[in-house]
């Protein structure tokens, strides 16, 4: 029998058929090259993890205004997306799926002068001690419609391109979060105010990728408790709650939940929403099991630990226990930290303790 049995049971994620639950999230890895484009190790990367249920893409830019910081991928351009072709295909040829995440940085972007949803300027930001903080623009209404069309144009190439799904990037203090908290947003037109104003461009945003792609190939992340990047609300309860409320009406094929340790707080947003979620935050192989099994997750996905255990799933499913990762190698520009991560020899001794976070 499984150690694990409800994380490594088959799944499903909307059309989305996986062989286990344990999704690859996505995490900022900052490999690209000036243009946008992704390189031959992104293609390494990801089909060394290619056992995993679903992996995720780190965010990709949906345009030059977008872009988050130095090594950030894009999807704006045709020579982007031919580059990320040859990623999916060779994620498929080893018996992979893979979703695109799409991100535009909002007021975190690296562009001379940056557009948020309020001019409020971020007074603490994680990305980079030597970044310089500037206080963005608010974006006009008539500029609106322009952000919503980059995403849809964006998940047009991954089509194209062959990508499984899309997820889109609401979370973690980008341009869309920033649009959904309080601790950012003071607008007084439709895009402020009430939960359901400020949820208004991540509902257009996400009706307008899952137009391209499919609702039940489009999910969309968000990051409720997570305070990077200066973000915070009054109400996360209120504020994501409707939400969530609003994207069950869309049918997507998933909603992913990052940097959730609070259970309780967890089940009841699930309550609001109506079904699991994909859970990130912490989690062991014993803790993820147990939420599917509890019908909070309906898949757990997995960080840091895949930085350095490109055959996680194999691990889990042996017992053995999991290399820690090197976080001065998580950004650069080398393989070093992103590829050169051993897979678990097959006449490994896999006894000893079971798998573990770092």
């Amino acid at each position: 029998m499984s150690r694990y049995p409800s994380l490594l049971s088959t799944g499903s994620l909307g059309a989305l058929h996986l062989p286990n639950r344990v999704l690859m999230a996505a995490m900022t890895r900052g490999r690209a090259r000036r243009d946008g484009t992704v390189t031959e190790l992104a293609t390494l990367h990801f089909t060394q993890r290619a056992s995993a249920g679903l992996l995720c893409t780190e965010a990709v830019a949906t345009s030059p205004e977008a872009v988050a910081g130095i090594g950030t991928p894009g999807m704006w351009s045709e020579a982007q997306a031919e580059s990320w072709r040859v990623v999916v295909q060779a994620v498929h040829a080893a018996g992979g799926r893979i979703a695109l995440q799409l991100m535009h940085a909002g007021r975190l972007a690296r562009s001379g002068t940056t557009v948020s949803s309020s001019p409020v300027a971020v007074t603490h930001e994680s990305r980079t001690p030597t970044d310089a903080v500037s206080e963005p623009r608010a974006l006009e209404l008539n500029e609106i419609p322009g952000i919503v069309a980059q995403f849809a144009s964006a998940a047009r190439r991954a089509r194209e391109v062959g990508f499984d799904a899309i997820e889109i990037h609401a979370c973690n203090g980008c341009l869309l979060d920033q649009f959904l908290r309080d601790g950012v947003n003071a607008r007084h037109d439709r895009y402020g105010g009430s939960p359901e104003n400020r949820a208004r461009l991540l509902l257009q945003v996400a009706e307008a990728v899952a137009k391209e792609m499919h609702a039940d190939r489009t999910g969309v992340r968000l990051s409720p408790l997570h305070a990077a990047n200066d973000m915070h609300d009054a109400d996360p309860l209120l504020t994501f709650g409707t939400a969530l409320r609003h994207l069950a009406s869309l049918e997507l094929a998933w909603t992913h939940l990052a940097s959730m340790p609070d259970g309780d707080f967890t089940r009841r947003l699930r309550d609001l929403h109506g079904s699991p979620f994909v859970l990130n935050g912490g989690f062991t192989a014993e803790s993820a099991d147990a939420a599917i099994r509890d019908e909070l997750a309906c898949a757990v996905s997995f960080g840091q630990a895949f930085i350095a255990n490109p055959d996680l799933v194999e691990r889990f499913e042996a017992g053995a226990p999991l290399a820690v990762a090197d976080p001065t190698s998580w950004y650069g520009t080398d393989g070093r930290g992103y590829t050169d991560y051993p897979a678990l020899s097959r006449d490994a001794d896999a006894r000893g303790v079971g798998p573990h976070l770092p």
